[in-house]
């Protein structure tokens, strides 16, 4: 079966930073690209970061130089380091699986495991 489990998330201040992990089982985690999407209040999904098997990676435009991604095969963990946070990247950070690995990247729909997401908010 495969899983997907969100932690790190939490309550930060404004220019704080936090590290997302996402832990995967069930499935080989070298042949998969790895995703980050986030859901706010009232708006729908959308892509925040991923990273694809051999290291490639995507970042949406409101998080280039503030987020980071990164993986640990050995770890099947993919990270997400969030610095220089903003109130609006408060949101539910959810992490996804898209087993074909289809570029571009992030393309939301491609992603079909999903975790139950973790919290993110950033207070001014």
């Amino acid at each position: 079966e495969v899983q997907l489990v969100e932690s790190g998330g939490g309550l930060v201040q404004a220019g704080g930073s936090l590290r997302l992990s996402c832990t995967a089982s069930g499935f080989i985690f070298n042949d998969y690209a790895i995703g980050w999407f986030r859901q706010a209040p009232g708006k729908d999904r959308e892509p925040v970061s991923c990273i694809s098997s051999d290291g490639e990676s995507y970042y949406a435009d409101s998080v280039k130089g503030r987020f980071t991604i990164s993986s640990r095969n050995f770890k099947n963990t993919v990270y997400l380091q969030m610095n220089s946070l903003k109130p609006e990247d408060t949101a539910v950070y959810f992490c996804a699986a898209d087993p074909d690995e289809r570029y571009p990247l992030c393309r939301i729909n491609e992603y079909v495991n999903w975790g139950q997401g973790t919290q993110v908010t950033v207070f001014s």
